[in-house]
């Protein structure tokens, strides 16, 4: 699909439009990309950073307000430690190799999970990350780090019950407002579109709570072969689907 042809969800001044502003992706199938190819695993993931690159690109082209990128799963430490170790370097790798180009492309850099308990390295790679990208006012992009939509929840019901007690916080007056204020996602638009790669038709534990009332889009394209026709393809079923929260 051609960038500069007409279509409904890029205005002509680059401005996403049909009311789209922050989309999340599931990025699956860099295995089953490197299997059809008899290549190893690691080179699904090397291609599926160059994915994350493209679409990063073509969602600040387009005009998108956020970008939440499945990265790493709180289940994804169940994977051989080699992989774990794998995908942990190629992180290091993405943000040295493109820190440069995001901060010349005004992107801001967030964070959600338990990212934290990564090794420090890492840990301290991507906070220095995020604070130069921190005056930027661009396009947020936020990686999902070690994270997990159910234990967001455990984390944020925490919150409120320590808050509770201390007497911060009055329990009948918690409401749908009070949880989201403690989610990770608390700074961040709400979630309008969902799209998860390579054939599988679920959220796998990913942004639960947020994806309450926002669309759902399955494709049968593998991540590493996703780019801006993908990107732009769902959002151009996002912008006929007709959003009623519930109502008529």
């Amino acid at each position: 699909m051609s960038t500069q042809a007409a279509s409904p969800v890029v205005a002509s001044g680059g401005v996403a439009v049909g009311g789209a502003r922050h989309v999340a992706i599931i990025m699956d199938g860099n295995g089953r990309w490197a299997k059809k190819r008899f290549l190893p695993r690691l080179a699904g993931h090397r291609a599926g950073i160059e994915a994350v690159r493209r679409t990063i690109t073509a969602a600040g082209e387009i005009g998108l307000q956020a970008l939440t990128l499945y990265a790493f799963s709180s289940e994804n430490w169940r994977r051989p430690a080699t992989e774990v170790s794998d995908l942990m370097g190629l992180l290091g790798h993405y943000l040295r190799r493109e820190i440069d180009a995001l901060d010349r492309n005004n992107v801001q850099l967030r964070l959600i999970g338990e990212w934290r308990k990564f090794e420090a390295d890492l840990v301290n790679q991507l906070l220095e990350a995020c604070e130069r990208l921190s005056k930027n006012d661009g396009l947020i992009v936020t990686l999902a780090l070690n994270y997990g939509a159910q234990d967001e929840l455990v984390r944020a019901m925490r919150k409120l019950a320590e808050e509770a007690r201390a007497g911060a916080i009055d329990p009948e007056t918690i409401d749908t407002q009070a949880i989201e204020a403690r989610l990770d996602t608390a700074d961040l638009p709400p979630l309008d579109l969902v799209i998860r790669t390579s054939g599988e038709s679920r959220l796998s534990n990913f942004l639960l709570w947020q994806a309450a009332y926002a669309e759902l889009l399955f494709t049968e394209t593998l991540w590493p072969d996703f780019d801006r026709a993908a990107l732009e393809s769902a959002l151009e079923c996002f912008v006929q689907r007709e959003r009623r929260f519930g109502g008529l």
